[in-house]
């Protein structure tokens, strides 16, 4: 089973990695749009990884150094639904993951694949940043421990 290396500790100097994934380049656009460089002044700048397969996916978390891992539960042929399941199944220590869901409804949907959070297409750049700033500041809470 893959160990989860945690990112490191977030200093303003050091960025902090946020996996994107989605077989859709317009969908990596908004949310690389939607949290900019920095989500949060209190937050380190953020380094993007945009990814567009789930073997890809997979391998980068396996490796370690990603703070959050942002999943399009609409992708396909593999949803981010089931990647979530997967890595939080398969990888120790996982990363938070964020599902990006077809409909606020689907909101359950995420919960089954073990993901901390889930937030509706169309991407609305506040819910977002909001809700990955509160992944980002938990995670570096049990990460400094």
């Amino acid at each position: 089973m893959p160990e989860h290396r945690p990112a490191a500790a977030t200093t303003s100097e050091e960025p902090l990695t946020i996996l994107v994934y989605s077989d859709d380049v317009r969908t990596r656009e908004q949310v690389v749009l939607a949290l900019g460089r920095r989500p949060h002044p209190d937050l380190p700048e953020v380094r993007y990884v945009e990814v567009a397969t789930e073997p890809v996916v997979r391998e980068q978390v396996a490796a370690g150094g990603v703070a959050l891992a942002i999943l399009d539960g609409e992708a396909v042929p593999a949803g981010g639904m089931g990647i979530a399941k997967q890595l939080k199944d398969e990888v120790y220590g996982c990363p938070p993951v964020l599902v990006l869901t077809g409909r606020p409804q689907d909101a359950w949907l995420a919960t089954w694949s073990r993901a901390e959070a889930a937030v509706p297409h169309p991407v609305d750049p506040v819910l977002l940043a909001e809700t990955v700033v509160s992944l980002l500041r938990a995670d570096s809470v049990v990460s400094a421990r």
